[in-house]
């Protein structure tokens, strides 16, 4: 995925350094991985459709068998050296070579700290310029507030607040959540786009839950749910570094000035719901928007409207859906469990592992090859719990399940569609059980010999069996196998003729 999303970035126009601190590697790693990209013609849209090993093999055909020693996190030494003033290299060295014995000599280490150190820019720093309407920081504001009250029973719940604002103007978006989940998370930044009018270029967080969880899980693979609102809005994510103000001045100012401006002058009031406390959230941001800078010509909103905005790019046509995900492994039902309900997968996934992609309206599952493999409508309530596709079972279970869904109606009515005298066989078997069901099998492998032997010959071997006054399943059948029903029906006695030498009926009274 790490590959697939350099590839990405990299078409989009995005520059080595912005593209390494978004998927957290070296600014090296992506130089290389960009010309190897070109030298064996494996652009993005062909890597995405590729699996893992596929892609490693095209860009690296002759690694195999070659080992160079891994680096350790260099990001992770940084920050211990950077946090604890007693510590030097050599000390994290031999800590190091305690857990890795086999692992990088002092040299080797002090030298790819160094490399690393250069690559990324850690020794210098950097004068913050904002570039119009390229980057929107978002975060959320640490302070919470209990003004939103259950109308019914009168509980107090705490509004916890998102913000955004744009690099050059500081133009500042609000809205109140009941939590901090992701899906809020994800729907705030829809939102914060939509009150913005267009897109920017990147996306800066902070380094909060909802954007940078465990390294395992971002490092190296971004969330899958905030890696797929990227791509839908064709923006780059690039944290905020730890402790690094300068990389996220504007929306901490913004911060700030709402603390004072919006929070406060929210502070008391109550709201029957998270809707009636946004629309004032909104109108006071619209106010708040149009007072001027202290040190700085013109107000935020001006600012925006003159220079940030125009550079925005326009928003996709369609608004993105947040998705959740969650892996499972096939069972020998071939069904995967959300939410209560089992949706079927193709059966010869059997065993395997897949991915749901959740929406709020429909289930896909993916396979290990990043292929959407089915897709259903989502169940919250209702009967059954196993949904099932047809085309997802193996041919045994399709038989199966065509006959379980049949009743007597049912196999009238599909007599009925090949003709009278089908009609007439069914609905004589099944008057004939004191139980119908004990002829639904009967019935069943008759009105199957019509794919075998065509429905003319069906109707012309029920006409026979009922002129034979036999319908029953074994006869129908016999009928078929001995091609009697192609034979002419019998033609009737003649009746007896008048004379005088034969006697009638009064002759014996």
């Amino acid at each position: 995925m790490k590959i697939v999303e350099i590839l990405r970035l990299l078409e989009e126009g995005y520059s080595q350094r912005e593209i390494a601190s978004s998927v957290k590697c070296g600014k090296t790693t992506v130089g290389e991985i960009q010309r190897r990209s070109r030298e064996y013609g494996l652009a993005y849209e062909k890597a995405a459709a590729m699996t893992d090993d596929a892609i490693k093999a095209t860009l690296y055909p002759n690694s195999y068998g070659k080992y160079v020693k891994p680096d350790p996190s260099w990001e992770s030494i940084h920050e211990r050296l950077m946090s604890h003033k007693r510590l030097n290299l050599q000390y994290v060295w031999e800590e190091y070579r305690a857990a890795f014995p086999e692992g990088l000599s002092y040299s080797q280490f002090c030298r790819r700290y160094d490399e690393w150190q250069n690559e990324t820019g850690k020794r210098v720093i950097m004068v913050q310029e904002r570039e119009p309407g390229r980057e929107m920081f978002v975060d959320w504001i640490g302070d919470t507030l209990p003004c939103v009250v259950d109308g019914a029973t009168g509980e107090a719940f705490n509004a916890h607040f998102f913000v955004a604002a744009l690099g050059d103007s500081g133009y500042p978006y609000v809205e109140a959540f009941p939590d901090e989940k992701l899906d809020k998370w994800l729907l705030a930044h829809v939102h914060a786009l939509e009150w913005m009018g267009g897109v920017p270029r990147v996306i800066v967080p902070d380094n909060c839950k909802t954007a940078v969880s465990r390294p395992g899980y971002y490092d190296p693979k971004i969330n899958p749910a905030y890696w797929e609102f990227a791509k839908h809005y064709g923006v780059a994510v690039i944290p905020a570094r730890i402790r690094q103000p300068r990389d996220k001045a504007s929306v901490e100012s913004t911060v700030g000035f709402l603390e004072t401006w919006l929070l406060e002058w929210l502070r008391g009031k109550q709201f029957f719901g998270f809707e009636a406390l946004n629309i004032e959230i909104r109108q006071r941001i619209a106010e708040l928007s149009g007072r001027p800078f202290q040190r700085r010509i013109g107000s935020r909103l001006s600012v925006y409207e003159q220079i940030d905005k125009p550079a925005l790019r326009p928003l996709p046509a369609t608004r993105y859906e947040h998705a959740e995900y969650a892996i499972r492994r096939v069972p020998d039902n071939y069904h995967v469990d959300y939410g209560g309900f089992y949706y079927s997968v193709p059966y010869t996934l059997h065993k395997q592992q897949v991915t749901l992609r959740v929406t709020a309206q429909t289930i896909e599952i993916i396979n290990s090859n990043r292929e959407r493999v089915a897709i259903h409508q989502r169940r919250f309530t209702g009967s059954p719990q196993y949904i099932t596709r047809r085309e997802h079972m193996p041919e045994n279970h399709r038989y199966q399940a065509d006959r379980n869904r049949f009743d007597g109606a049912k196999y009238r009515e599909w007599a009925r569609s090949i003709g009278e005298n089908t009609y007439n066989v069914i609905d004589s078997m099944l008057k004939a059980q004191h139980v119908e069901e004990t002829a639904y099998r009967s019935c069943m492998g008759i009105l199957q010999t019509a794919k075998q032997y065509g429905s003319d010959r069906l109707e012309a071997a029920c006409a026979r069996a009922i002129a034979l006054r036999s319908c029953t399943y074994t006869t129908v059948i016999n009928i078929l196998k001995n091609a009697q029903d192609k034979l002419p029906a019998a033609k009737p006695s003649a009746a007896m003729p008048v004379h005088e030498n034969i006697r009638g009926a009064a002759s014996f009274s």
